[in-house]
Parts: structure tokens; C-alpha cells; sequence
């Protein structure tokens, strides 16, 4: 752990804290004193036969049990969190002070476009703004995240290409991809084709060219890759498929290592889509909210989800695309989302978001230099905003995997990197710094993986060791999960 810092180590249960007669509350009697007995308006079947097993603790004890679990959570705004190909970075918290501006909070989603122009003003910027980011033409901010933008887009091109007449049912995804990409191509009815990854960890072209006929409706790539690295020759890999008449599908995960150096629309893309709670800015994680805004270019834009707000003389309305697929969300997504985004965007300008992802690939590679040597990588070239590790040379030497080295860092007030992923790197840690971590934090977490390269492997198989919860049976926890408490 860092030098001072303190993790609240109490791990009883409310129920092991409880003490008979003691209450934080003075619940009111529902009946009146007078029919305090008197419960004859509730149904027998719905009666009690004893009092409920509710734990009994004072106010105080109930606030610190929370507030204790609640520092026992690892977070971007307490400890650091490298954790690849997710850009988990620190959010600015002006960024959160307007989108609680009062009047967006008030703002009911089915006032009339008259009495929110302010708010259809920002989605209508924000749409410009990421139409110039991504090189679209038009950008749709309905979908909900990643996932749902990437089905969306998957939506729009089955509607293209029925339109044109023509049965294309196949989507190709390299085997480098987000789990989410072949997921969201099969639930939008396409049957996924996986191509290997040449061995300097790019696109296979020979791959691609043997899988490429008129049945192919797009390819789906993330550049950079999951790998950390550069798809130099996007540019044919776009041509090709465009010669067999499909689509290039951008998965805008990893944009944050892009902003302002390269679009997406230049590099020959089709339809693009972005992680507002990745690259722009809003908290990650937990579930949500989040934002998965699509983009599209030329004949595509016509069949975006709307509506789709749009500027006129007298101010802003929503209007429909002429071959929209329809809405794929309820009212006009993630409001509260977009205006973190477009403060993000309004904060730092141009300059600033090119600088924000220089200074993502900058610390990335500069990690990955310090690294080398002691720890294997399998692409030790220059590497985008993440970079994938192996484990694989310690596991060798001394048995030392993986997730040793996760649990390990754990103990040392680290957040682990991406484990085991992507899949084609054995005992892979994939790990993304970010642009808003310090010069000092980064050091700090290479010296622990060094510290951690250089200890023994029984001690390390048995980490975490400062935590309540101590290393659990994993293949145990997976195929008998204790689902709840039992005074047993």
C-alpha cells in the first residue's frame, strides 16, 4: 500500500454487529395507539408467524459499516486503475457540476422542443462535435453504451443492405476483438467469421482476402487493437473489403488514443461507434449510465436511430432520418451522459483532447520501456495508449501466473490490469495508464510489477493478504456461489 494509507479492514456482517434492543430509528405505529394489535386489514396468507431476523444497530454503527464497505472499493478517485482496454482515467468534476445545472436537471425529457432549446442546442453541438472527431457525416447519441451502439450500427447495415436487395449474412471480427463484437453481430443476426492475427499482432491480409466474397456485410475492427498497437495498413484493409462491397465497422473503444491525431472516417470507415464513458470523460463502470453514440458516413446516415436533432431558423427541433431504423432507446439517451461529454469537449478543445491522447500513448509506452526485460512482451513495439504483457516467462521460471501478479498488486493499493485478455496472449495483463495519471503513480505501480517479478512464488499464490477477504477458491466460487447469509 502507498505510505500512509489505511484500508478499513472490518469484515463482520451487520448481523455479527448486532445487539438486541438497539435502534438508530422511532418508526411511528401505522395503526394508532388505540389498534396498535389490530392488523385484521392485512390478509392471514400475508401475516407474519414471528418477527423478521433484522440485524438491531444504532445509527452510528449502521453509517461507519457503510461508509467501511465503501472504502473497501477500489476507484479512480482513490487508487489507481490500469485497466486495459477500458481507459478507466479520472473524470474532471466541472464535468459533473454542469450537467447538474439546474436547468437540465429540470428538464422533463417530453417538454416540448420550445421549452429546451437550450438542451437540444448542446445534443445538437455535441452531435457536430463528434461527427468531426470520428470524420462521420451524421452521429446519433441514442444508444445507451458500447455494446448497444455496436448492435445498432450492426441493425443499420442489415437494413442497407436488404434495402439494396442484397443477402449478405456474414460479419468478419479478427480474433483480437471485444468479446462484445461478435456478441452484438450475432444478436443482430449475422453469422460471425473469426480471422487470426498475423503474427506481428496485426490484421492477417491473406486471412482477410480468403474470407472476403459477396456474402460478407462488414468488418468490425478496433484500431488500435486490443493489443495496444496501430493497424498501419488500415487503409488497404479498408479498400479490400470495400471491393467486395462491404462495410468497415470502427469499434471507438480505444479512441482515447486517437483524439485529434486520426479519424476514424479517414482511415476508410463506414460507421463508427464511441464509449462516451470511456473517452469523453463520465465515470465508468457500475453498470451505468453510459453513452454509445453512433456515427455514419455518406448513404448510412439516412438510416440512423432518431430522432436526430437538427438546427433551423427559428432554433432546434427533432426530426427523423429518412430510413431510420427507429428509436433504440427511450427519449433522447443518457442526457445527463452527453452533457458531461460535451463539457469535456467544450473544456479542452481541440488542442487539448489531441494532447489528452498523446499523453495517453506517451505513458503507455513509457511504462512498457521500464517493464522490458523483466517481464515478457510479446509485441515490444511502440504501442498506442494500452500495451499486453505476458506473464508467461515467470510462469516458466517459478510457476508464477497471471493472476499472482493481479492479486498481488491488490496488496500493494493497485488496482489490477486486464487479466487474460485478449485471449491470444498466454497469461496476458493488459494495462492502460491513461493521460491522467502522474509521473510518480506510474513509477510507483512499475516498481510494485518488478518488486512482484522478484518475489517468491509460494508467498505470491496466497495474496491478497490485507484484505478481509483473503485468495479465494476461484473454480469453487464459480461452480458454488454462496448466494446468501445464513446464521450457519
Amino acid at each position: 500500500m502507498f505510505e500512509g494509507e489505511r484500508r478499513n479492514m472490518d469484515s463482520k456482517t451487520l448481523f455479527e454487529k448486532s445487539r438486541p434492543g438497539r435502534s438508530g430509528v422511532a418508526v411511528p405505529n401505522y395503526w394508532g395507539a388505540e389498534n396498535a394489535e389490530d392488523s385484521s386489514s392485512i390478509p392471514a396468507n400475508m401475516r407474519r408467524s414471528a418477527e423478521p431476523a433484522l440485524p438491531e444497530l444504532s445509527e452510528c454503527d449502521v453509517t461507519r459499516h457503510f461508509v467501511g464497505l465503501s472504502q473497501k472499493n477500489f476507484s479512480v478517485d482513490t487508487q489507481f486503475y490500469p485497466l486495459g482496454s477500458c481507459t478507466m482515467k479520472f473524470n474532471p468534476r466541472i464535468n459533473e457540476k454542469a450537467a447538474a445545472l439546474p436547468g437540465f436537471v429540470s428538464c422533463h425529457p417530453l417538454s416540448p422542443a420550445e421549452l429546451c432549446q437550450g438542451s437540444l442546442q448542446l445534443m445538437y453541438e455535441l452531435q457536430k462535435y463528434l461527427a468531426e472527431i470520428t470524420g462521420m457525416d451524421a452521429v446519433t447519441l441514442q444508444p445507451a453504451a458500447g455494446a448497444h451502439g455496436e448492435v445498432t450500427a450492426l441493425f443499420m447495415i442489415s437494413r442497407y443492405f436488404h434495402d439494396k436487395g442484397e443477402q449478405r449474412t456474414k460479419v468478419i471480427v479478427p480474433d483480437s476483438s471485444h468479446g462484445t463484437n461478435p456478441a452484438s453481430a450475432a444478436l443482430a443476426g449475422f453469422q460471425v467469421v473469426t480471422i487470426k492475427s498475423a503474427p506481428d499482432g496485426s490484421i492477417d491480409l491473406e486471412a482477410l482476402r480468403a474470407n472476403l466474397d459477396s456474402s460478407v456485410a462488414c468488418l468490425m475492427l478496433t484500431n488500435p487493437s486490443t493489443l495496444g498497437l496501430f493497424e498501419s495498413k488500415i487503409a488497404a484493409v479498408a479498400e479490400m473489403v470495400h471491393e467486395a462491397g462491404g462495410l468497415v465497422y470502427y469499434d471507438g473503444a480505444n479512441m482515447n488514443a486517437l483524439m485529434g491525431l486520426v479519424r476514424p472516417g479517414d482511415m476508410g470507415f463506414d460507421l463508427v461507434h464511441l464509449n462516451l464513458h470511456k473517452t469523453f470523460s463520465t465515470p465508468h463502470g457500475g453498470g451505468g449510465p453510459g453513452a454509445g453514440p453512433v456515427g455514419a458516413c455518406g448513404e448510412l446516415a439516412a438510416y440512423l436511430p432518431g430522432p436526430i436533432v437538427r438546427q433551423t431558423k427559428s432554433g432546434y427541433e427533432l426530426a427523423a432520418q429518412p430510413h431510420t431504423i427507429g428509436r433504440v432507446r427511450m427519449f433522447w439517451g443518457s442526457f445527463a451522459v452527453l452533457v458531461k461529454a460535451y463539457a469535456y469537449i467544450r473544456s479542452l478543445g481541440a488542442a487539448g483532447l489531441r494532447e489528452a491522447s498523446e499523453m495517453a500513448v506517451l505513458a503507455a509506452n513509457y511504462m512498457r520501456v521500464r517493464l522490458h526485460g523483466r517481464y515478457h512482451v510479446p509485441f515490444d513495439t511502440f504501442c498506442m495508449h494500452e500495451f499486453v504483457m505476458s506473464a508467461d516467462q515467470l510462469k516458466a521460471e517459478k510457476g508464477l501466473h497471471a493472476t499472482d501478479i493481479a492479486k498481488a498488486l491488490l496488496d500493494r493499493g493497485f488496482h489490477a490490469p486486464t487479466i487474460y485478455f485478449p485471449l491470444i496472449v498466454e497469461e496476458a495483463l493488459m494495462v492502460e495508464p491513461t493521460e491522467t495519471e502522474s509521473l510518480e503513480t506510474l513509477d510507483a505501480f512499475v516498481e510494485a510489477l518488478l518488486e512482484i517479478a522478484d518475489e517468491d512464488a509460494d508467498s505470491l499464490h496466497e495474496c491478497p493478504c490485507n484484505f478481509p477477504v483473503t485468495r479465494l477458491d476461484e473454480t469453487k466460487a464459480a461452480r458454488k456461489p454462496v448466494l446468501h447469509w445464513t446464521e450457519e
